[in-house]
């Protein structure tokens, strides 16, 4: 089953230096349909203005994942970490017992970004943050992890639930596959371009919640890059 939810029907809000939209229920926004998919909690589809950002805040019990699809985003937190986070990248901030943090766009043109949220495994632990550059052309043609929760994917940043977050880059006409438990929860966006998910098409920012699959066939209609969540 791929359930299409196309860009045009997410919520969101416009916070003047915040433009979000939002896959599933979040703040303000709420569908009861849409409230998670599987492990996965949020989705959001952010562009944070020059000089803006959000200020500290917050969080306990989530493994929260960003990827940076345009311009960079500097973290703060309050276990001393700090850190810049540019275009393609990932960072991972796991909340465990509770951590306050802030994340600012410090740069002279808007970031836009997708931040995962996905539920841990188990509840506390101690808190922690981590980021890495991951090679742009590794990912070029197929998919690379770029943060786990599951055995064998040591290379990637390290979260604590049985999900896997991977990226790919796919030139038009390309086609690259995606192994898949029948019984998980992917949901897989497109960042840029327009691509056919097992004949079901999405365009540039739309969504897709799947199960019940057990291969993913991702051929590009334009130039695409896509992110995909593996989740319980």
């Amino acid at each position: 089953m791929i359930d299409k939810r196309t860009f045009a029907s997410l919520g969101g809000a416009d916070h003047g230096w915040l433009k979000a939209k939002h896959h599933f229920s979040f703040a303000n926004y709420y569908d009861p349909g849409r409230m998670g998919w599987g492990a996965i909690r949020v989705w959001n589809d952010d562009e944070i203005a020059p000089q803006s950002g959000f200020p500290p805040h917050p969080h306990a019990d989530m493994e929260i994942i960003t990827y940076v699809r345009e311009g960079a985003i500097t973290h703060k937190d309050s276990l001393g970490n700090e850190g810049r986070t540019g275009a393609g990248d990932v960072q991972v901030m796991s909340a465990g017992t509770g951590v306050r943090h802030a994340e600012y766009n410090l740069e002279s043109d808007a970031t836009r970004i997708f931040q995962i949220w996905i539920e841990p495994d188990t509840a506390g632990g101690p808190p922690a943050w981590g980021a890495k550059p991951f090679p742009k052309g590794d990912r070029a043609g197929r998919f690379v992890t770029l943060a786990s929760g599951l055995p064998g994917d040591e290379d990637a940043l390290s979260i604590r639930t049985a999900a896997r977050v991977a990226g790919a880059t796919i030139k038009a006409g390309e086609t690259t596959e995606y192994a898949l438990d029948a019984s998980r929860h992917a949901y897989l966006v497109p960042a840029t371009g327009a691509v056919e998910v097992n004949g079901v098409r999405l365009d540039a920012r739309d969504g897709a919640a799947i199960t019940g699959e057990t291969q993913l066939r991702i051929t590009a209609l334009e130039d695409a890059e896509v992110v995909l969540v593996d989740a319980a």
